[in-house]
C-alpha cells in the first residue's frame, strides 16, 4: 500500500508535495521520495523511512522545477530495499519518471516479456518498475521515438491496460511535457484530482485521497475514473481520455475499514461515514445476539474503529468510553513484520485506563482482525484492568483471504480466521464472545453512503478476486516466495530467467 501525488504548478512544487506525502503519511511509512523536473531535466530524492525524515533541507533545495510526484511507500511486492523507493526512472523514451500504488499479479510474466520481446532491463524485484517499462515501451511504439501528443499517450496507456493485471494508480511524469496520472480498469486503488486557480492559470494535484488536496489548498474536482488517464501539459492545460475497453467500477472495501484516513473522499463515498454505517449494522447485529444487560460499556481500539464504536454505542443506548490511549509515535501493528515484533508493539502502543475496565463487561470495537495478534494483546490488557467480561467485536468481516492488490495479506496461514470458524477465532483470541460485521452489511455500509457504488474488491473477506486471473496455484506460489526467501545472487537470478524464458518457449 502506499500514497502516490502528482504537481502541476506556476511555482516550485517541493513543497507542495512534502506536504501532501505527509498527509498521506498513514498509506506507507517504510519509504519515501520526490522527483521533480526543471528545463527537461529531473532532480530525485528518495530513501527508506518517514517523509519527515527522507528530506532535509538541502534535499528540498535540490528538488526543482514546477512539476513533480512523490511518494509514500510500505512494500507488498519487491523488497524492502531502498533501491526500491519510489519514483522510478527510464531515460527512454523522452525520461520518464513514475509512481504506483497497488499491486502487479502478472508482473513476473511481464518481466519476462521485457527482457525476451521489449528488450529492457529491469533492475529491481518491483512491479512498479516493471510497470514504467512497460509504460516507455508503449509511449515509444505510439510515438515512434518522435514527438508526444496526447494521443500518443492515450494509446500507450490503452496497450498497458491490455498487457498489465492487477491494481494500479499510477502519477507519472514526462521530461519536457507534462504529468500523466491513469487508474487499472477495475479501480481498485483511489485516485483523485483537484484544482486552484491562480494569477497565472490553473494548477492541478492528483492525489490518492482527497485530504491531500485539501490538505494543500486545492479544491476536489473529481475521481479519476477506472481505466481513464489524465494528460496535464507543462502549461496547465488538461486532457484525459477513458483508455480501457469495459472500465468497471471496484473500489478496496479495506480502504474504507482501515486504510483511508476518515476525512477523506474516494470515489464519492466519505470513509467516515462509511465507518458511522459500520458501527449501525454492527450494533443491529449484536442487538440480535445479546441480552440487555450483557454489555456494560463499549469502548474501540483507537483510531479507525473510533465512528463505528461511537454509532454502535449511540444504538445501542450504551455508555461510550475511551478505555485504551494510543502512542500515536509508533507505527501500524498490522503493518510491521513479524508476529513477535507486533506483539511487543501493542503494548507499547497502548496503554489501559485501568478505572474504565474494572468490574465491567466491555464491548471492544476494532475496525478488523487480521493475524489476531493484536486482538489477543488487547484483550489481555482489558482483563489485567479488571474487566468482568471481554466482548469483542470487528466493524470488517472474518479476513480470510489474501489480498492480491496491493495490501500486505499474502499468506492463508497468517490469517487467524482462515479455516477457523467464529468460535474458534474467539478462542484464539481470548476473548468471551466475538462477534463479525456480515459481509453485505459492510458493502451496505460503503453503498448507503454512496447509492452508485455497488461493486466493490472484497477479496480478502469473500475470496472473489474481480480481475479473474488469481488461482490457488497463483497463492501458493507467492505464499512459497513468502515463506522462503531466497537471496538473489547473479547466477541464481540469470539460472531462474533462463528457466523462465524456456516456460515461455
Amino acid at each position: 500500500m502506499c500514497g502516490i501525488v502528482g504537481v502541476v504548478s506556476h511555482n516550485p512544487v517541493n513543497q507542495l508535495i512534502y506536504d501532501a506525502l505527509l498527509l498521506l503519511q498513514h498509506r506507507g511509512q517504510d519509504a519515501a521520495g520526490i522527483a521533480t523536473s526543471h528545463a527537461n531535466m529531473f532532480y530525485m530524492h528518495k530513501a527508506n523511512g518517514l517523509v519527515r525524515d527522507v528530506f532535509r533541507t538541502r534535499n528540498m533545495r535540490s528538488l526543482q522545477g514546477n512539476i513533480g510526484i512523490g511518494q509514500c511507500r510500505y512494500p507488498t511486492a519487491g523488497s524492502a530495499s531502498a533501491e526500491e523507493a519510489q519514483p522510478f526512472y527510464v531515460n527512454a523514451p523522452f525520461g520518464i519518471t513514475l509512481a504506483h500504488n497497488g499491486n502487479l499479479t502478472n508482473w513476473e510474466q511481464l518481466k519476462i516479456e521485457m527482457f525476451k520481446n521489449d528488450r529492457r532491463h529491469i533492475n529491481t524485484s518491483s512491479d512498479s518498475e516493471v510497470l514504467l517499462n512497460v509504460l516507455a515501451h508503449e509511449i515509444q511504439q505510439a510515438t515512434s521515438g518522435y514527438s508526444l501528443d496526447p494521443a500518443a499517450l492515450f494509446k500507450a496507456v490503452a496497450i498497458l491496460h491490455k498487457r498489465v493485471r492487477g491494481s494500479y494508480a499510477v502519477v507519472a511524469q514526462i521530461s519536457g511535457y507534462g504529468l500523466l496520472a491513469f487508474r487499472d480498469p477495475y479501480g481498485i486503488r483511489p485516485l483523485c484530482i483537484g484544482f486552484n486557480d491562480t494569477d497565472k492559470g490553473t494548477e492541478y494535484v492528483v492525489a490518492s485521497e482527497s485530504v491531500a488536496l485539501e490538505g494543500l489548498g486545492f479544491r476536489f474536482l473529481r475521481d479519476v475514473m477506472p481505466g481513464e488517464a489524465i494528460f496535464i501539459d507543462n502549461d496547465g492545460q488538461l486532457y484525459n481520455q477513458q483508455c480501457a475497453e469495459n472500465p468497471t467500477l471496484n473500489p478496496c472495501a479495506f480502504e474504507y475499514v482501515y486504510f483511508a484516513r476518515p476525512d477523506s473522499v474516494i470515489d464519492g463515498a466519505s470513509v467516515y461515514a462509511a465507518r458511522l454505517k459500520m458501527g449501525e449494522y454492527l450494533a443491529d447485529k449484536i442487538k440480535r445476539e445479546f441480552t440487555a444487560g450483557d454489555i456494560d460499556v463499549v469502548m474501540p481500539i483507537p483510531d479507525s474503529s473510533r465512528p463505528a464504536a461511537m454509532e454502535l454505542a449511540l444504538k445501542l443506548n450504551l455508555d461510550y468510553r475511551e478505555g485504551f490511549i494510543k502512542n500515536r509515535y509508533i507505527g501500524r501493528t498490522f503493518l510491521m513484520p513479524g508476529q513477535a515484533i507486533r506483539a511487543k508493539s501493542v503494548r507499547q502502543k497502548l496503554n489501559a485506563i485501568g478505572s474504565e475496565f474494572k468490574g465491567k463487561s466491555v464491548l471492544l470495537v476494532d475496525d478488523s482482525i487480521v493475524r489476531g495478534t493484536t486482538s489477543r494483546e488487547i484483550v489481555q490488557m482489558a482483563r489485567d484492568s479488571g474487566a468482568k467480561r471481554v466482548i469483542f467485536a470487528s466493524a470488517a468481516p472474518p479476513v480470510k483471504f489474501p489480498n492480491v492488490y496491493g495490501i500486505d495479506m499474502p499468506t492463508r496461514n497468517e490469517l487467524i480466521a482462515y479455516g477457523r470458524s467464529t468460535e474458534e477465532v474467539c478462542r484464539e483470541i481470548t476473548a468471551d464472545a466475538l462477534v463479525y460485521q456480515d459481509i453485505e452489511a459492510l458493502k451496505r455500509s460503503i453503498s448507503d453512503v454512496n447509492p452508485a457504488l455497488r461493486n466493490f474488491e472484497a477479496s480478502c473477506f469473500d475470496g472473489v478476486y474481480v480481475t479473474g486471473d488469481i488461482s490457488r496455484d497463483y497463492l501458493d506460489r507467492i505464499e512459497f516466495a513468502r515463506n522462503n526467501p531466497q537471496p538473489e545472487s547473479d547466477d541464481a537470478v540469470r539460472s531462474q530467467l533462463n528457466l523462465n524464458l524456456a516456460q515461455v518457449d
